[in-house]
């Protein structure tokens, strides 16, 4: 039992001891040893893969002959079982994240226009979060501008257990998205009541288990789903991305001044699309400079407490690319300079209150 609770379980990411998955277990003569694992549902696309974790883990107890594992799956009861401890034994429908006793930091990335690479932000913060050991889960709240599968390379399609759903982990972090739910090119034509009953069901019927960090990804500017997100999870913090552009500086400062109405508190300012150092080792400015720290300091004001700006990520080919591979910069170019602005970035709201 002790080699089992080394097997995570892929999809939940928690030991298959823990999840009651392991059903039984027994050893006979010269060391043969067989295993019942409960699945969460009978064609679990990742039962090979558990599977062969079985094997490995109980190949390194000494004296183990042949090893036979039997794939079963849950009942009705085993499953709600397992639901209600995934929720922390809350009920079915409330949001866990919610709840003021909740351990999650639950942190909405927010921009008041899109093109300032909202998302790639998220995407490249939760690899960097994942990298510090902690727990990341990303919600995609752009309903109808989705693009986190993509970004994060999501391979597995979401898992459903009765009238809920495992989200894929995709790099180590757990992803959720409408695109996981709609056919490619297929348009979300929703309005504001439809799209707070979705985020409200992809925050209640989505088994998130213990996450550490929850990254929700919103559309641009102050609408509808900016508005559920407060709403629903009041103990929300936000993130604002600009460019250094002074145009996009004065939108993405209404996207902040949202706090003042939401009463959310606002962790500071990301600067994207940054200046970088050019061949002859001059900043080149693309974008212009200074929206950023024009953001932080307009919203501090406005606020009446500082507002940091906790990075500026240069403008960087890689970052993009990334964002198109579903391999993001901090995974793919560790060592480049945007890479080193996300781990600083992740670093800074891991440590913060």
């Amino acid at each position: 039992m002790a080699a089992l609770a080394t097997v995570i379980d892929p999809e939940i990411r928690r030991p298959i001891t823990d999840l009651d998955m392991v059903h039984a277990v027994e050893i006979g003569e010269a060391g043969a040893v067989s295993v019942e694992i409960l699945l969460t549902v009978p064609g679990c696309p990742l039962k090979d893969r558990l599977e062969s974790d079985v094997r490995r883990a109980l190949a390194t107890v000494g004296g183990i002959g042949l090893v036979s594992v039997r794939m079963s799956a849950m009942d009705e009861a085993q499953r709600e079982a397992l639901k209600t401890k995934l929720r922390g034994g809350r009920a079915a429908k409330a949001i866990a994240f919610a709840d003021p006793a909740s351990k999650t930091k639950v942190i909405a990335v927010a921009s008041g226009k899109g093109g300032v690479g909202k998302s790639s932000v998220t995407a490249n913060l939760a690899l960097a979060l994942a990298d510090l050991g902690l727990a990341v889960g990303v919600l995609d709240a752009d309903i109808q501008g989705f693009s986190m599968p993509r970004m994060l390379g999501v391979e597995n399609d979401p898992t459903q257990v009765d009238d809920s759903i495992l989200p894929p982990v995709a790099q180590g972090v757990k992803v959720f998205s409408m695109g996981m739910l709609v056919p490619p090119g297929q348009p979300v034509v929703w309005r504001g009541p439809v799209l707070h009953r979705a985020v409200q069901q992809f925050l209640t019927d989505v088994l998130w288990g213990d996450l550490d960090v929850l990254l929700i990804d919103l559309p641009p500017g102050t609408g509808d789903v900016p508005l559920s997100i407060a709403q629903l999870i009041p103990n929300s913090a936000l993130v604002v991305v600009t460019t250094p552009q002074p145009a996009a500086a004065e939108v993405a400062q209404r996207a902040g001044a949202l706090a003042l109405q939401t009463k959310q508190a606002i962790l500071g300012v990301i600067e994207n699309m940054s200046p970088f150092e050019g061949p002859d080792g001059r900043p080149v400015a693309i974008f212009g400079q200074g929206g950023g720290r024009q953001v932080a300091d307009n919203l501090g004001a406005a606020l009446g407490a500082p507002v940091p700006l906790l990075g500026q990520v240069p403008l960087d080919q890689a970052v993009r690319e990334g964002s198109d591979s579903g391999e993001p910069v901090v995974r793919a170019a560790p060592d480049s300079p945007a890479a080193g602005v996300f781990r600083a970035i992740a670093a800074a709201l891991a440590a913060g209150d």
